[in-house]
């Protein structure tokens, strides 16, 4: 191959590339085409695996890949390579860690905005500010890196545990609890509030809800805008997480702002996400949950049948989208006389 092919155009007098030399060791120096004949694969395969780790494709001849996209790249593509993962989840796995890391890396930028901005001595001078930035984050990613591989093992460790617990094939359901917890009136009170307040709601809902998933054993799936959506390996962490969500309370008005829906029965787990019917009745009990009750399917209310902290009642049928004669309960908890 022509070594000459490798070789971009000069970059124009006086650009900088400070940002690329603080997060990807060097500054750009290939095209696409430059950046899969450097990393051995098809412009195709390379351009397919940019995109699904989130990023636009740029255009033919645009500078923009460095050493480091280089190396991503034959990192994908070796993994592959090695058998463990085949064509189709090759995409899926680097589209399932792009989500990941677009959104974390928003909240991040922002945190090092309002850092910069309260710091400014003028937050108009855009020269200031990005100078600024890149200190900040100079000083932080160390650190931030550290925490986020150290999380990611620890996480790691406990999938493992979960998975080698439950000793099924990886194609196999999964029986689970699946939940959603959905704000009332979300779309009246996100017209009502600022931004930044809207903001701050968001968060406190966010950390709350993740909280109280965290501490009954359970997992947040993901959180979209109004709604989370969580996971627990048995009936009664389901049923303890619900009705410790259905007992909060809004931070404006001091009333219960959230709705929840449970289902439990075999679920279908894929790169960190979960399918199956369970999952589509679980939304769908969410919708007919009053503020501040939960909604069972007949599975989970037989699960805690006998259990005397849970007081399951059957409501009368409804039909919804996809369950034509669905049988929901209202959960709540057992009374004082009915514990041990």
């Amino acid at each position: 191959m022509d070594e000459s092919q490798h070789t971009p155009p000069p970059e124009p007098a006086g650009k900088t590339h400070a940002a690329e030399r603080l997060l990807l060791g060097s500054e750009p120096r290939y095209n696409r085409r430059q950046v899969a004949e450097r990393a051995g694969v098809s412009e195709e395969r390379a351009t397919r695996l940019w995109r699904s780790l989130g990023f636009a494709t740029p255009a033919e001849g645009d500078v923009v890949f460095t050493d480091a996209d280089v190396d991503a790249l034959r990192t994908v593509t070796g993994i592959h390579d090695t058998g463990l993962v085949d064509a189709g989840l090759e995409v899926a796995l680097s589209r399932a860690i792009g989500q990941t890391m677009a959104r974390l890396t928003e909240w991040q930028v922002d945190m090092l905005r309002r850092r910069v901005v309260a710091q400014a001595t003028d937050p108009k001078q855009a020269e200031e500010l990005a100078s600024a930035g890149l200190d900040a984050a100079a000083e932080l990613i160390p650190e931030v890196e550290k925490l986020q591989h150290y999380v990611w093992r620890r996480h790691l460790l406990a999938a493992g545990d979960r998975m080698l617990a439950a000793g099924l094939e990886p194609s196999e359901a999964t029986p689970m609890t699946v939940g959603f917890a959905d704000i009332v009136g979300y779309t009246s009170l996100s017209r009502g509030l600022s931004e930044s307040r809207l903001a701050e709601f968001l968060e406190e809902f966010e950390s709350s809800a993740s909280t109280m998933v965290t501490e009954h054993g359970g997992r947040v799936i993901k959180t979209v805008g109004d709604e989370i959506m969580f996971v627990a390996d048995t009936a009664t962490a389901g049923a303890d997480i619900g009705l410790d969500l259905a007992d909060r309370l809004s931070a404006l008005d001091g009333r219960p702002d959230l709705r929840i829906g449970l289902a439990h029965g075999p679920v279908l787990r894929r790169l960190g996400d979960v399918y199956g019917t369970v999952v589509n009745l679980a939304s769908r009990l969410t919708a007919l949950a009053h503020p501040g009750t939960v909604m069972v399917d007949r599975e989970l209310a037989k699960a805690l049948e006998g259990n005397p902290r849970y007081a399951p009642r059957a409501l009368r049928r409804v039909s919804v989208r996809g369950f034509a004669h669905l049988q929901p309960w209202l959960l709540r908890r057992g009374t004082p006389a009915d514990r041990p």
